[in-house]
């Protein structure tokens, strides 16, 4: 299965979840902003792993949508073999992107294709670049954006007690799927008043957000035949990001499990010999 980009509209390409990593500027009336539902993530718990069908949807998403504005510098190229595809798959989708190299043998910088070893492309040069195509609001990297944007008790109590359904919390991912899906409400609210080039997310801090929604009805076409909704859509995007941000999570699960396995048989072992020590002592 090939991993295919494809060119989006103008407003597409700047709504690209520029909001959803705080680039908004304060609403009048600021206020608390609304908890986003808990989903059903295929990740949480103990034995959980990443659905590998939904993240790969999600890397489309963000490949046809996101990518226009916003980086991942931290997630290689090399990194998308953990999501099922082969190192072919990875050369060739790597390859429809552009790095700057050299110098060459005449000092001179040049372009080549990507190649696995290389971080996901930035859509532009420099901050300042970044800041000129999107208004003045610099769309930040996306890399660690599902572990930085959990509700209710900071990052990780936020994401720990939304994996335990805790109510008043929400993980990471909970709030990309509902900034994304059901987030947006316009005409805004009364008594909230949004500086020009603002809409009105109920899931950011004070309502305001810097983007357009990002995501419409098939706004991609999905390769495995996936009716592409809007809550689809966010949800696959959501899913990919929260993967990137812990690519390792399934093996540190694992990890876990085996201490602590290994710490009960060990337990065990202490317990029998402690007792076979002190049975013949009399009291």
């Amino acid at each position: 299965m090939g991993i295919a980009v494809k060119s989006v509209r103008l407003t597409v390409a700047i709504a690209a979840l520029a909001g959803a990593v705080g680039l908004a500027s304060p609403a009048t009336a600021a206020g608390k902003a609304a908890y986003p539902e808990q989903m059903e993530w295929s990740w949480t718990g103990p034995f959980g792993t990443f659905d590998r069908a939904s993240a790969q949807r999600g890397l489309q998403v963000y490949t046809q949508v996101c990518s226009s504005c916003h980086g991942m510098d931290q997630l290689y190229y090399r990194n998308l073999t953990d999501l099922g595809y082969t190192d072919d798959q990875v050369k060739e989708f790597a390859a429809q992107f552009e790095v700057q190299d050299g110098p060459d043998s005449f000092g001179e910088m040049y372009m080549r294709p990507a190649e696995p070893s290389d971080p996901f492309v930035n859509p532009f040069p420099n901050q300042a670049a970044a800041r000129s195509a999107n208004g003045g609001a610099y769309p930040a990297d996306l890399s660690l954006i599902a572990k930085n944007r959990a509700h209710g008790f900071g990052s990780i109590g936020a994401n720990f007690l939304a994996m335990l359904q805790i109510k008043g919390s929400s993980s990471g991912a909970d709030y990309l799927h509902g900034l994304l899906s059901d987030g947006y409400v316009d005409p805004a609210p009364e008594g909230v008043d949004l500086m020009p080039g603002q809409w009105y997310n109920k899931y950011m801090a004070g309502g305001a957000i810097a983007m357009p929604p990002p995501i419409y009805p098939d706004g991609v076409e999905y390769e495995d035949g996936t009716e592409a909704t809007v809550s689809q859509q966010a949800y696959d995007v959501a899913t990919f990001l929260a993967w990137a941000a812990e690519p390792r999570l399934e093996e540190r699960k694992e990890t876990g499990v085996k201490v602590l396995l290994f710490l009960a048989i060990f337990t065990g072992l202490l317990i029998a010999v402690k007792r076979r020590t002190w049975a013949d002592v009399k009291h």
